[in-house]
């Protein structure tokens, strides 16, 4: 679906879009109640769909792209071919195109390229109707919508078909004619450059792992952000197999490397100056006669060593050689994503990611998450927590003896955080997927982080 700008109606369009509030009263003639106000609303009349937005005073950007979602959900429903939408002037003009681009293109999204039969959208224009030039508006939030949609491809592909391998082929291939460059350590190269923990959790797939790092310098003269993703392709908890009737869905424990790729995809195609470098620790967990076994243990090369007193936390493993490899680096800010802990989705639900770090990043984040909607909440790192680490025969377990278990993941973590160093952890498993449709949000994968870590990077390069 193409978004445009049109400044007056065209006759050429089958249907018209409008959003209305508790305040509207009137509609094109149509006399309003409060059935066609409430927030969430529908009402679909003959070439015209009303969306209700609740009171004005509460609507935000990410109201309107819940909003834009549902309407264009039931225009392709009426099988409306070219749309009109009528801005509500509620925001400022920039704002409300763009918040209204990511959520259609966003709310319309079906990951169908495995079915027999498809239903393809039927609409192939929105034209967004407004006096002012909003085209800025409506690039940026095209960008975003893609970056978005390429991060729920790759979360949704099916395992068999999304190894490390393939992952790494795909980012070569995506990034190739960019000015973006890829580098793709494997095998004897891992070994070379001690990336103990993606070789220690991959050694029992025939698949075997991969560290990918995405490079895009448009600007040497800002500050090196290094985006770390979990890359774990499928994760069956190795050894330690996980019990659940079905795991299906840990297939998209890559998510946290999915935003990333989508993060530079968006920095890339806007074409943002910054100095960022994306790096991707992929392998997938399964058990096997050469599997890593609890009790293990993994010497890290900033001398930490670690018992693997769980296989099924395997993805903090990988994550410390990302850590490292960014600290190396001398990146000024690092952030890393990863559906890390049940305990962040058993805290805050689907809605939120459980976000850790020094505090001006954090507030970075939390400042990006209100642009881009993507929900972060703030949680401690508790220092106490710590003394749940202890190991009896290494410097640290890799999971925690008592209760905080998001917690005592995040302080696992920052012990490959070299001190004073500008750091942020996301734990994005409650948000990685949607089991139901709404909003702008399709069951599924929904691209969590994507947007949050492009617009971060765009705040911390300015």
């Amino acid at each position: 679906m193409k978004v445009t700008l049109r400044h007056t109606h065209a006759s050429s369009c089958t249907g018209t879009i409008g959003f209305v509030t508790e305040q509207t009263l009137e509609f094109q003639g149509i006399s309003l109640s409060k059935r066609h106000q409430k927030l969430g609303t529908v009402t679909t009349f003959t070439e015209l769909i009303l969306v209700g937005l609740g009171d004005a005073s509460k609507v935000d950007a990410d109201s309107l792209r819940a909003a834009a979602g549902q309407a264009l959900r039931e225009a392709n429903k009426e099988e409306f071919g070219e749309v009109e939408l009528i801005l509500p002037n509620l925001l400022s003009a920039h704002i409300e195109a763009q918040a209204i681009t990511e959520g259609a293109l966003l709310g319309t999204y079906q990951f169908d390229k495995y079915k027999a039969h498809k239903k393809p959208n039927s609409v192939h224009e929105l034209a967004l109707l407004t006096e002012k030039d909003v085209t800025s508006s409506i690039e940026i939030g095209s960008i975003y919508a893609h970056a978005t949609v390429l991060a729920r491809d790759l979360a949704n592909e099916p395992p068999n078909l999304l190894r490390p391998s393939t992952l790494a082929d795909f980012v070569t291939a995506h990034f190739e004619k960019t000015k973006a460059t890829v580098k793709v350590f494997q095998g004897d190269q891992l070994v070379d450059e001690q990336m103990v923990g993606v070789l220690t959790v991959g050694k029992g797939s025939d698949h075997k792992p991969r560290f990918i790092e995405i490079h895009y310098t448009s600007d040497a003269s800002k500050p090196l952000v290094a985006l770390v993703g979990k890359g774990i392709t499928f994760d069956t908890g190795g050894v330690s197999l996980k019990s659940g009737r079905d795991i299906s869905d840990m297939r998209m424990d890559m998510a946290g490397a999915a935003a990333v790729i989508g993060a530079l995809d968006a920095l890339v195609a806007a074409n943002i100056p910054c100095n960022v470098v994306g790096l991707i620790a992929s392998a997938e967990n399964i058990p096997d006669a050469g599997s890593m076994l609890p009790g293990e243990l993994i010497q890290y090369p900033n001398g930490v060593s670690v018992q693997v007193a769980n296989t099924d936390a395997e993805g903090r493993l990988v994550l410390a050689d990302a850590l490292i490899r960014a600290m190396k680096m001398k990146a000024e800010y690092t952030v890393d994503i990863a559906t890390l802990t049940g305990a962040a989705a058993a805290a805050l639900g689907t809605k939120y990611a459980a976000l850790f770090g020094t505090d001006s990043l954090v507030d970075t984040l939390l400042d990006a998450g209100s642009v881009t909607g993507d929900g972060l909440w703030r949680m401690p790192l508790i220092e106490e927590y710590n003394d749940q680490l202890k190991s009896t025969y290494a410097d640290i377990s890799n999971i925690g003896k008592g209760k905080g278990g998001a917690i005592t993941a995040a302080l696992f973590l920052q012990h490959f955080v070299t001190e004073n160093a500008q750091w942020a952890h996301i734990d994005m498993a409650g948000p990685m997927e949607a089991d139901s449709t709404s909003g702008y949000k399709p069951a599924g994968a929904t691209g969590f982080g994507a947007r949050v870590l492009a617009e971060a990077t765009i705040l911390l390069s300015k």
